[in-house]
This record gives structure tokens, C-alpha cells and sequence, in this order.
């Protein structure tokens, strides 16, 4: 069911970071969808080519790309720069980009904190502030939305370097969102539930004794998963001119399930082990399928 006028952003330039797969390709098309020209941001060049030829497919030429590693301040910088030379100020800005993998915290690497962390964390506030920079220098307003997780209120174990990420821009959003506010920017983020993605599932949900919580619809209290137009459908009211007097908030999207539910792994204590040993393997394997799909 249609809900925004199909104009409803036209006029928009909106940056999706992580913005070729998963939610951040669902969020694209649906802002596209409404008039809006995204600019699509991850680090494999043809991964995000093959996103922007579906939108531009189907939308017009509203759809463009660049190859930028969100951890490197300096990259990031140069890239923002790039887009308001070639095509005009941004209007918004969707911190999508994320790392995760389920662990124990007690098998963590510090490579393997770091890799979380550095893109959750360092890539939204890098990103933010690279953007919130040109808005202020130039007196222009923006909004910034960061995809977030129902985590940043209960925590969440055997995620924990994606739990602590998610909780500081979780504290971003509402300490920007004061600091900014005289400027005409706005900083808000929403918290999916389960909104089924192939990768993501893959590694979150590496093996059959770990599906719980996260992948079972009977966790949510509405039975069922998520739908991308739902979300895509958020994003773009907090993007729009609509709700200017919004800002500083984390909106929960997931049918209750945060509130009726346990931490989301919290049944995940119950593996052994030898589950944990499968559960690497299944992920290994998982993300070296993905690698592989992206060099075709």
C-alpha cells in the first residue's frame, strides 16, 4: 500500500551507507521510489553498480555510486566533498553500514572487535560529522537517520562489539541531536527487528542449534518478520520535510518484539562448545560464498 506521494523527496539527495545489499539497498529503492537521488556507498565498486542499475532501471537515473571504506576518516571526507561538487549538497544521511557475527566474547579477537567496532561506530560518526561540517559551514539543514538495533536498551550477548557500536551511536544521535538542533539538523535512528536479509541471517543463524530468538517469527509478538517497505517507509517520513520538530529519537520497528522478548541471543548460552566450533565454520563459509558472488 502506497503511503507518501510519489514525490514525496523529490528534490532530496539522500547518502545510504552499506547501501548495495541488505536494508541499505531495500532503503535505497524505497527513497527512489518517492523522487529522491541516493548515493550509494560500500566498499566493492560492483556490488553497488549492480544496485544502482536495478534502481535506475526501474526509477530513472537516480542512482549513483562510490567505493568508500567508511573506517578511514580522511576517505570518507574526500567522498562527501565529491558528492556536493559533482551533484549538490546532500540533504540526508542514512548510517546503514555494519559488521556483526555472532561469538562468544570470550573467543573475540581484537581483529575481530576492531572490524565491528571501527565500521559501526567510527564509519557513522566519521560519516555524520563529514556531512553535519558542510551543513553548518553552509547553513543548510539535514537529517541524519543511523540504523540501529533494540540492543542499545538491553545489550545483547554473544554480539557484543555490535551491541557496544550500535550503543554509542545510539548516544550520538541523542547528544548531536541537542548540539545541532540550532543549525536545522536532525539526527534520529530506528532499530529493526527481524527483517530477514540472505547474509545477515547467514551469520547470525549459522547453524540449526543456534536458530532462536532472532529467526523465529513466534518470538514476535505480531507473528511474523518484518517487511523492507515497512522500513523504507519509516526512513523516508524521517527524512522528509514532515516531521522537522523530530529529532534525538530511536524508534523501535520490530512488531514488539524487544518488548515481549528476552535479549535477542539470550537463548544462544544453551550451545556447547562443539555448536560454537560448527557456528564459525557455517559463518566462514558463509562469508566466503559472499565474497565470492561479489568477484563473479
Amino acid at each position: 500500500m502506497a503511503l507518501f506521494d510519489p514525490n514525496a523527496l523529490a528534490g532530496k539527495r539522500i547518502l545510504i551507507t552499506g547501501g548495495g545489499t541488505g536494508l541499505g539497498k531495500a532503503t535505497a529503492e524505497g527513497l527512489a521510489a518517492l523522487g529522491a537521488q541516493v548515493h550509494l556507498w560500500g566498499r566493492r565498486l560492483e556490488v553497488l553498480q549492480a544496485a544502482a542499475a536495478e534502481i535506475n532501471g526501474r526509477f530513472g537515473p537516480r542512482a549513483h555510486v562510490q567505493a568508500v571504506d567508511i573506517r578511514k576518516a580522511d576517505m570518507v571526507d574526500a567522498a562527501v566533498g565529491e558528492i556536493w561538487s559533482q551533484h549538490g549538497p546532500l540533504t540526508g544521511l542514512v548510517n546503514n553500514a555494519a559488521a556483526n557475527f555472532i561469538a562468544p566474547a570470550k573467543d573475540l579477537s581484537p581483529r575481530g572487535f576492531e572490524a565491528i567496532t571501527s565500521t559501526v561506530m567510527n564509519g557513522a560518526f566519521f560519516t555524520t560529522h563529514a556531512c553535519g561540517k558542510r551543513w553548518i559551514e553552509q547553513g543548510l539543514k539535514g537529517s541524519v537517520v543511523s540504523t540501529l538495533v533494540t540492543w542499545v536498551w538491553t545489550g545483547s550477548a554473544f554480539v557484543v562489539p555490535s551491541s557496544m557500536a550500535k550503543a554509542a551511536v545510539h548516544a550520538m544521535t541523542m547528544s548531536l541531536a541537542v548540539e545541532w538542533a540550532r543549525y536545522g539538523i536532525r539526527l534520529n535512528a530506528v532499530a529493526p527487528g527481524p527483517f530477514p536479509t540472505e547474509y545477515a541471517w547467514k551469520m547470525l543463524s549459522p547453524t540449526a542449534e543456534s536458530n532462536v530468538g532472532a529467526t523465529s517469527s513466534t518470538d514476535v509478538p505480531m507473528g511474523r518478520y518484518g517487511r523492507m517497505e515497512e522500513l523504507s517507509n519509516l526512513m523516508a517520513f524521517l527524512l522528509s520535510d514532515g516531521c522537522d520538530y523530530l529529532t534525538g529519537e530511536t524508534i523501535a520497528i520490530d512488531g514488539g518484539h524487544h518488548l515481549a522478548a528476552p535479549s535477542t541471543f539470550a537463548g544462544l548460552t544453551k550451545l556447547s562448545d562443539e555448536d560454537w566450533r560448527k557456528a564459525r565454520e557455517a559463518a566462514q563459509a558463509a562469508t566466503a560464498a559472499s565474497k565470492a558472488q561479489r568477484t563473479v
